[in-house]
């Protein structure tokens, strides 16, 4: 099942069965995650995104990776920039289920933004931005939310529109 997030409001657009698949399976069936799914690959955590969880994944479009700068992509896909790889991947990863609602819910607890832990070690901020739940990165750079709710066998996805990146 897909879920647009539109203001405060979900909107429900069909993505089959993703309760029966994992989030690599939820990844591999979209044609805007075909990068997102190279990297994953590339940096061997298929078996572990695979796994029991759950994971929450902030996933980029290809969109998003498209505005990395220029040859990025293309280093980071190399195998000697594997372990660059994994970092800046399992910075995109929540260990637990967080879906759209708890996200609003520790923004609304936290006044206007929530830390979340990801599993690489590092913290993304979420807050709300003209309605939109927005996340920063280790760097100050601004991904938002686009999709939500993207539920899978062991955990959820949510779009972003932009590569979140560790320090």
């Amino acid at each position: 099942m897909k879920i647009i997030f539109v203001g405060l409001f979900l909107v429900f657009a069909g993505f089959a069965n993703a309760q029966t698949t994992d989030v690599v399976g939820v990844a591999m069936g979209s044609k805007d995650h075909t990068t997102l799914v190279a990297a994953i690959k590339a940096a061997d955590l298929v078996t572990t995104l695979k796994g029991k969880g759950p994971f929450t994944v902030f996933a980029p479009s290809n969109n998003a990776f498209n505005k990395l700068p220029k040859g990025t992509l293309n280093k980071l896909l190399k195998p000697k920039s594997k372990a660059d790889l994994v970092k800046l991947l399992t910075y995109h990863v929540i260990a637990g289920d967080l879906k759209a609602s708890d996200v609003l819910a520790a923004i609304k607890a936290g006044k206007g933004k929530a830390v979340i832990k990801t599993i690489q070690g590092e913290n993304l901020t979420a807050s709300l931005l003209y309605g939109k739940v927005i996340l920063t990165d280790a760097k100050g750079g601004i991904a938002t939310v686009t999709t939500t709710d993207l539920v899978a066998s062991n955990g959820v996805i949510h779009v972003i529109d932009s590569v979140v990146m560790p320090k």
